[in-house]
């Protein structure tokens, strides 16, 4: 597949009542946000099943609905992170074993109203003692049977990588990464670009720290049932840090003319390795202020700002330029 530099995020559009929920959505807004991003050229959107417990993939359907087949984007979901019972902000639970993956993916074929899913990634490392090698295996085996057309990992390390390249070639990586969450730097990007490995990356924008519109105030306002609310990045002086780096875009920004956080999204896709970064919208006026990062090329005297203010600020952790 080839892919557009950004693409459209889905979990916000999940909405609340569950453990990683971002408050209320408008379900409208969500799917007229998804329309303008394909109407602008972006041509792949990253859900998961988790996502509101199946909410955003059902909000992805009702978009791709209107869309007609010949313009519609790659869609990408994920599995193992599976709930059960009333308790909906019960921390979903990590699963690998075979049958449930199963159970899965045709859940997400009926909620998403496709025939084939274009990448199916694996969320999370599983926590039920099904080795990652066992796991991958399945998720090759869906691919061969023709459910999914590409398969990939998501949060998994460099040896995990490994691991897993052993079984079958991992087609994917989807790591988090910004200029504040740097870890996947170390190895991962790397192990991407030596084993020809697509990168996407998520959270950009680190779930709008690095936008340019975030203040102190509107995280002291944010309500109970947004995680973020609970996240340290968006308290104290970790808060502090994370906010004076996005200031310090803000140069960067006018002198290309355009939003902090489009600088924020091109700097990662300045380093080796990364193929796409996935970006969040809730409503299409968002789309507008992040589309420009597919374009933008950063100098390297851009970059040397960026590590300097990283160093400056003392936010985040990990290598703070690209070689």
């Amino acid at each position: 597949m080839e892919i557009t530099r950004v693409g459209f995020g889905a979990w916000a559009i999940g909405g609340a009542g569950w453990a990683f929920g971002w408050s209320s959505q408008d379900d409208t807004e969500s799917v007229a946000a998804i329309r303008h991003a394909v109407a602008s050229g972006i041509n792949w959107i990253d859900t998961a099943a988790v996502y509101g417990l199946g909410h955003s993939e059902e909000v992805v359907a009702r978009a791709l609905r209107e869309i007609p087949p010949r313009d519609r984007p790659y869609v990408f979901t994920k599995c193992g992170l599976v709930w059960e019972g009333q308790d909906r902000s019960a921390l979903p639970r990590r699963v690998g074993e075979a049958r449930s993956l199963r159970r899965e993916v045709e859940a997400s074929l009926r909620r998403l109203g496709v025939e084939r899913i274009d990448l199916y990634q694996m969320h999370r490392p599983a926590e039920d003692g099904t080795p990652v090698e066992r796991y991958w295996q399945t998720l090759l085996e869906l691919k061969a049977e023709g459910k999914v057309r590409s398969v990939g990992l998501s949060n998994h390390g460099a040896s995990q990588l490994d691991a897993a390249e052993r079984v079958g070639h991992v087609e994917t990586l989807q790591p988090p990464f910004s200029a504040i969450t740097r870890q996947a730097a170390a190895a991962e990007l790397a192990w991407c670009a030596a084993h020809g490995t697509g990168a996407i990356v998520y959270s950009p924008m680190q779930a709008g720290l690095l936008s340019g519109t975030f203040s102190q105030e509107r995280a002291a306002r944010l309500p109970a049932d947004d995680w973020r609310s609970r996240s340290p990045e968006f308290k104290g002086e970790r808060l502090d840090r994370n906010l004076g780096l996005a200031a310090a875009l803000g140069p960067i920004a006018q002198r290309h003319g355009t939003s902090v956080g489009a600088v924020a999204v091109a700097w990662t896709l300045a380093w080796p390795g990364v193929t796409g970064a996935i970006v969040g919208a809730r409503r299409p006026s968002q789309i507008d202020g992040w589309l420009p990062a597919a374009d933008l090329e950063l100098t390297d005297a851009d970059l040397d700002e960026v590590a300097a203010a990283i160093e400056r600020t003392g936010a985040g952790s990990g290598p703070a330029r690209p070689s």
